[in-house]
């Protein structure tokens, strides 16, 4: 089995990063970390969400967010939308693409969305359409494909009707995300590989959080059967608000760092990236859980160990 040459990271961390961080940021610091990453090189960033924000006071703001920040062209921001209303305030906000989250198992999809699985695939349906006549790209998420914090183990057919509902829809994309980063490289190889045998290795990327600090070698075993694309979070940043438990998401800049080594081609800039790093987490007022960050930065002082980095 061989690596892919290159790879694409899809980097969450403005969203599915900060959504489960106790301190809330200002629009401005937001807007510039997404400026801080696509200086780096990451072309493929989630800017927010527009869910409700009583549920998720994170996330406010992000119609403001996208108004204020400033990225190259070539860039494009996304946002999460649960629903057409979503759907409507992410298009009127000149989002570059939407993406659309269901789980694998009824009882996560009832305390993430607040509905079951079918009646959240009924609200997708609509924004699916809306999409389309906008000719705004559409993303998926599968949730707990490898475990769930409510029903525990997940049968893998769950995640493949899942998966092909998503792409049923029109998503050209379907990420597949272990929630509470249970996943181990050989049930996550196999789980790949059964969803390949109905949606292409092509349509399918890799969303690992690493609670058991299985999460980078998770990466490289869906690597070497052909995934190409990886979502992380710059720092480590995340978790998920409905998953007791759940660590936070691989760190960017420990999958940058293992892509060098490997001679898998990314397009992103480690230096710079940790310039995003001493950002965010100097704002946030803690340290990077990214081990190459505390590895690089430790001589200067850890991020979040001193007074938050300026705006300028």
């Amino acid at each position: 089995m061989t690596l892919p040459s290159r790879v694409q990271i899809v980097e969450v961390g403005p969203r599915d990063g900060l959504q489960n961080e106790a301190a809330i940021m200002p629009v401005a610091v937001r807007a510039r970390l997404i400026e801080l990453l696509s200086r780096a090189g990451l072309n493929r960033i989630e800017a927010g969400s527009f869910v409700s924000e009583k549920a998720v006071p994170q996330m406010a703001g992000t119609a403001d967010v996208l108004q204020l920040v400033q990225v190259p062209k070539g860039v494009r921001l996304a946002a999460l939308v649960p629903n057409v209303r979503g759907f409507a305030a992410a298009s009127a906000a000149g989002v570059g693409e939407v993406a659309i989250f269901a789980a694998a198992t009824e009882s996560f999809s009832l305390h993430n969305l607040g509905w079951g699985v079918d009646e959240s695939f009924r609200r997708f349906s609509e924004v699916a359409i809306a999409a389309k006549d906008a000719g705004l790209p559409m993303r998926g998420y599968v949730s707990c494909a490898l475990g769930c914090p409510y029903e525990g183990k997940v049968d893998p057919e769950r995640v493949v009707e899942t998966a092909q509902r998503l792409f049923a829809l029109g998503c050209y994309e379907v990420s597949l995300g272990d929630t509470i980063g249970v996943g181990t490289p050989l049930a996550a190889r196999r789980l790949i590989e059964r969803v390949a045998q109905t949606i292409t290795v092509a349509h399918i990327a890799v969303h690992f959080h690493d609670t058991y600090g299985q999460a980078l070698a998770n990466i490289y075993a869906c690597l070497e059967v052909g995934v190409e694309v990886v979502d992380s979070s710059i720092a480590g940043l995340g978790g998920c608000p409905f998953a007791p438990g759940a660590a936070g998401n691989i760190a960017t800049e420990d999958v940058v760092y293992m892509l060098d080594g490997c001679g898998v081609e990314t397009g992103v800039d480690l230096n710079k990236l940790l310039d995003a790093t001493r950002f965010i987490c100097g704002n946030l007022g803690r340290p990077p859980e990214s081990k190459v960050a505390r590895a690089r930065l430790a001589g200067e002082g850890l991020p979040g160990q001193r007074c938050a980095t300026n705006l300028s």
